[in-house]
């Protein structure tokens, strides 16, 4: 996403000099406000929007993860990316759902240096491309159905750590963006939009730990249950993975 800087102030015209532009003409006037107030603002729009999707990079303890998820107050749906494995999540309510291939399976769960046992290859190549449904008991629920919670995501990357300050104003996908920061950028960044309602539009956290990018506000998308044909139930436990 290019991220510009939008002049304030006009050139000189003729002779004499030119007045100064108003930054915030034909906006919605949240520039004119202290960063805390845009903020207040702008968690307020997000929390009150009936879907969003979200997507772009998290790094956490070394790792790298890439998600690209839309979300809503019923559920959510897409897709998590970790150490070259990516998987397919899908929360319909209270069921929660994880589809990946059969290499997804079959990680570290083999002997010899983690070379799969053919028995595991066989388990995991019948879940190959299958809804495997995630047992509320198990303890990957939570963890797993935090990715597809709005509220969830929305409060832990709306926070910004530090002291709060307006900094420059930009685009985001062609929208007029101002920025506030936490710690002068240490505590994260925050793009919001100042055309429409003051949606947040870009998140760069803080300690270069990644880059979240917020579009499709209030764009509803279907979300239903799978097939039992295209689903595998185990239980109360989801297999070694």
């Amino acid at each position: 996403m290019c991220v510009g800087v939008v002049a304030a102030v006009t050139g000189l015209t003729g002779c004499g000099g030119g007045a100064a532009e108003d930054p915030d003409a034909g906006t919605n006037g949240v520039g004119k406000l202290s960063a805390p107030k845009i903020q207040r603002k702008s968690t307020a729009v997000a929390e009150a929007a009936s879907a969003v999707r979200l997507s772009g990079t998290v790094v956490s303890k070394g790792h790298t993860y890439t998600l690209d998820m839309r979300l809503k107050g019923e559920g959510g749906t897409g897709s998590v990316t970790s150490k070259g494995q990516t998987f397919q999540l899908l929360r319909v309510g209270e069921e929660l759902f994880l589809k990946a291939d059969s290499r997804f399976w079959t990680h570290d769960s083999g002997k010899d240096g983690g070379t799969p046992r053919k028995a595991d290859e066989a388990a995991a190549a019948k879940l190959d491309g299958k809804y495997v449904k995630v047992p509320a008991g198990d303890p990957a629920y939570e963890q797993l159905s935090g990715f597809t919670d709005k509220d969830v995501l929305l409060d832990g990357m709306l926070t910004l750590h530090g002291a709060l300050a307006k900094g420059e104003r930009g685009k985001a996908g062609g929208v007029r963006t101002i920025k506030i920061t936490g710690d002068e950028g240490a505590g994260g960044t925050l793009s919001v939009s100042l055309d429409g309602k003051p949606y947040p539009l870009r998140l760069d956290r803080g300690g270069h730990a990644g880059t979240l990018k917020l579009t499709d506000w209030n764009k509803d998308f279907p979300l239903q249950e799978p097939e039992k044909t295209e689903m595998v139930d185990y239980g109360k436990q989801l297999p070694t993975s």
